[in-house]
């Protein structure tokens, strides 16, 4: 997930260690190598929450049955994930084929040498929403494949909204007004305002991302400069921070990772959540696991003064360096990134597709009202720090953000060391 998260140096940076020694400043020399080798390969990904990847390997392995691919799930947390894929690496292992990345780690893995720069004619990227595409590249070589998207939105009971009068927030006022107007109705007692992923994980990245955003701010520039020192900066740790001063925020949602917040949701105890899209599906269903099933509506994230911008989240697919049987790997990365399966996976999970045609599909629209705006979030969708040392700047960025979200740094001093932090994990040689 990131998402979806993915969704982190032999050690895990999400706990404040450091990222590994580059291996390169740039790609390896040449273009693509030789795929050969055909055989059995794994797929592996964060942890499937959505029960539905091994279907998808069950219909290639039943065509491929000397290719068959094993599914290898790593933890829900993106963080370890991601330590979980360089430990991987560093001992230049085979035992991962296809890796299922944040698209963010890309330019990290790529700068490593740890995956293989892929042939870009083979895949229809301009069929893809042009963002999307691009996450899979360094140094303009495509380097991984989009398998889906993923932007930010927020979820609210629209039945309790509807009780009090008030329609979906575009500000952060807003949000505010309509949780107070909420809880003057017998209906919604014990109903919380709202919750984010705000435990100190790749989440926290993530949401406090898109709060800078929200408050036209930027991490970092596209100069590559860390740029947490400005007053956008500071109006957006405040939200995040000031939620759980007043209120807004849950005391219990300071520990929340996406799964928490989706329980939470469909036990119909929060009113507005920010999630990614999978969460339609889930929180839809009729069998008893959902308590908000036909009663919710999505909305674009709310900023500070207008619509919010939401993180560029996902998975994208690359090919270990390290891999054998790398031809059935790359026709895999074709089948599992096509835009057949994208639309599969759309219908079965709501995840967020890369492809641009999907957006616009009558049927689909039908299906999933909210398609409309998704496609808006991920238009202005903005991508966490871009940084080869990602370990060491997701870190700065958890440590210092959750230290004023837990009120044991003042926001102006979180961000000081903050933007310190990154200038050395962007700097440093």
């Amino acid at each position: 997930m990131a998402a979806s998260a993915a969704l982190l140096a032999g050690t895990l940076a999400g706990c404040g260690t450091g990222s590994p020694e580059p291996a390169a400043s740039g790609p390896a020399a040449g273009g693509p190598g030789e795929f050969t080798g055909r055989g059995p390969i794994t797929l592996v990904t964060g942890k499937d929450t959505t029960g539905t990847v091994q279907g998808q390997l069950d219909r290639w392995n039943k065509e491929h049955p000397q290719e068959k691919v094993t599914l290898v799930e790593l933890p829900e947390s993106a963080d370890q994930q991601r330590q979980q894929f360089i430990q991987n690496a560093q001992t230049k292992s085979d035992a991962y084929s296809v890796l299922n990345l944040d698209p963010i780690w890309v330019a990290e893995f790529a700068a490593n040498q740890w995956i293989d720069e892929l042939p870009a004619k083979k895949f229809p990227l301009d069929r893809m929403l042009p963002a999307v595409a691009k996450t899979g590249e360094y140094f303009g070589r495509q380097y991984a494949v989009p398998f889906n998207t993923n932007a930010g939105l927020l979820f609210y009971r629209k039945d309790l909204l509807d009780k009090a009068g008030v329609q979906p927030p575009r500000t952060w006022d807003e949000m505010k007004r309509a949780c107070a107007e909420v809880r003057k109705l017998p209906e919604g007692k014990g109903v919380d305002c709202y919750a984010g992923q705000f435990d100190t994980y790749e989440g926290l990245t993530v949401n406090f991302s898109e709060a800078v955003a929200s408050a036209g701010g930027t991490v970092v520039d596209a100069e590559g400069k860390a740029t947490v020192d400005s007053e956008a900066a500071r109006k957006g740790l405040e939200f995040l921070a000031g939620g759980f001063k007043d209120g807004t925020f849950s005391k219990e949602s300071s520990t929340y990772k996406e799964e928490d917040g989706r329980r939470a949701f469909q036990a119909g105890t929060l009113l507005f959540h920010r999630q990614w899209p999978y969460q339609w599906v889930l929180a839809n269903a009729t069998d008893g696991s959902s308590k908000v099933a036909g009663k919710f509506g999505v909305a674009p994230l709310p900023g500070l003064t207008g619509t919010g911008k939401s993180s560029l989240g996902g998975y994208d697919l690359a090919i270990s360096k390290f891999a054998k049987n790398k031809a059935t790997a790359l026709d895999f990365i074709t089948y599992f990134s096509s835009e057949e399966n994208a639309r599969t996976n759309l219908e079965v999970t709501s995840n967020a597709p890369p492809y641009a045609a999907l957006y616009d599909d009558p049927a689909l629209r039908k299906q999933f009202p909210y398609l409309a705006t998704l496609k808006e979030s991920l238009s202005s969708a903005a991508p966490r720090p871009v940084v080869v040392r990602y370990g060491d700047a997701t870190a700065a960025i958890q440590e210092n953000a959750a230290a004023a979200l837990d009120g044991d740094k003042s926001v102006d001093d979180a961000l000081a060391d903050m933007q310190r932090d990154l200038s050395a994990a962007i700097d440093k040689k």
